[in-house]
């Protein structure tokens, strides 16, 4: 689940980290108060969308050459003005596509003296089962960038969960960022609260781009992205309470009713399968073929046939979709179950576009003959070979 700037500086907040005053506003009415609150004398106006690159993104319909995402201002008539423009409209950056995303928040942050930019980011290295930081001092820039052309300007490290973090993390923190004296004991510090808050609050990421020496000579985090482990949430209701459902895909928010693991693509062929490695499989020899998956959807091992009901309606919910496949290989799941409720599905929503099923595994007969007797106009196939082929006709011949 990810969080937008404001929402991740108020949780670094709690932990003692240092972050700029801010004010977070939802019409161009409170643009004014919230200038008057922060006092200025430079204020800066973000929008708040769930995608980085916001600084150099455009709104659609903005003429060429005009501001971005992120705004800074020594008026406060400009404050006001920029919410203005900003508030509604959608905004593209190279994180969200073409198609954009509609700005419906704005923090309004007061101003910073900026004497260097770093970037630090934590993550769950999958390789160690180690939180890691990733430390660089070329901050306010795309990480993939650095790493791709200057890759010797990124310091990694692992925490080790057996001690925690260590004073010998923040010495690392502080030399990979060429700090020394009171700054590099201001670093230390800093990497200690953020290890605290990353484990207490179950995060997977979480991205400081930039921190910044100020002018005074302290460290700020003056961006912060989060995203927290979803597994976890139950745990956090605080956490939850932060959800803005508005910048997730309508598909994706019903599928987490029913515990499935959807995400929404591009393409035009919806599939259903249960298990993430036949899933990918699934996804791959429909690219081999020819055409493009409209989803990633694994309805688990012990699916109900509600869940089964329920996850074909959101596939078919999508107008995207031209022809769907269902793939299943019946192990705790049986193939019955699932035969049932497509059938179940298909009665309740209609099908209005070419169907294939492949089933293989427990009670595969059982769920075969389901499917015959249905009196449904539905494809059959062997195998996922035969089943990817017969989609893709299908479509292409739709």
């Amino acid at each position: 689940m990810n969080i937008h700037e404001y929402q991740a500086k108020g949780v670094l907040r709690e932990f003692g980290l240092p972050v700029s005053r801010g004010v977070a506003i939802f019409k161009p009415e409170e643009a004014a108060a919230a200038a008057d609150e922060l006092g200025g004398p430079v204020w800066v106006v973000k929008s708040q969308i769930h995608a980085g690159g916001r600084g150099k993104g455009t709104f659609k319909g903005a003429p060429a050459g005009a501001k971005g995402g992120v705004r800074v201002t020594k008026s406060k008539d400009e404050v006001v003005q920029f919410a203005r423009e900003m508030l509604g409209q959608t905004l593209v950056t190279v994180q969200t596509g073409e198609a954009g995303k509609q700005v419906n928040r704005l923090y309004i942050e007061e101003g910073a003296q900026i004497a260097a930019e770093f970037y630090l980011s934590m993550l769950v290295d999958r390789e160690t089962g180690q939180v890691a930081f990733v430390v660089s001092t070329e901050g306010g820039m795309d990480i993939e960038q650095v790493a791709h052309d200057t890759p010797e300007k990124i310091v990694t490290f692992s925490v080790d969960p057996a001690t925690g973090i260590m004073p010998h993390h923040g010495r690392a923190v502080a030399k990979a960022l060429g700090l020394s004296g009171a700054q590099a004991k201001e670093a230390g510090d800093l990497t200690e609260k953020l290890y605290r808050a990353f484990t207490a609050k179950d995060m997977s990421m979480l991205e400081i781009n930039p921190l910044v020496l100020t002018g005074d000579g302290h460290l700020k985090c003056l961006d912060a992205k989060i995203s927290f482990d979803s597994n976890a949430l139950y745990r956090h209701p605080d956490v939850v309470a932060l959800r803005d459902e508005t910048e997730e895909d309508a598909k994706e928010i019903e599928a987490s009713k029913y515990d499935l693991a959807y995400i929404a693509l591009d393409g035009t062929i919806g599939c259903m399968v249960n298990g993430a490695g036949l899933a990918m499989a699934t996804l791959d020899i429909i690219k081999l073929y020819g055409e493009e998956p409209a989803n990633f959807l694994d309805v688990g091992g012990g699916a109900s046939e509600e869940k089964v009901t329920a996850a074909f309606k959101i596939i078919t919910a999508d107008p995207q979709v031209k022809g769907i496949l269902v793939n299943i290989f019946g192990g705790i799941m049986k193939c019955d179950v699932i035969a049932r409720g497509v059938i179940a599905a298909v009665k309740a929503v209609g099908l209005e576009v070419p169907l294939v099923v492949r089933l293989e595994g427990t009670n595969v007969e059982e769920g075969k003959e389901i499917i015959r007797s249905s009196g449904l106009n539905v494809i059959p196939a062997d195998d996922l070979d035969d089943a990817a082929q017969k989609i893709v006709a299908a479509v292409k011949g739709a």
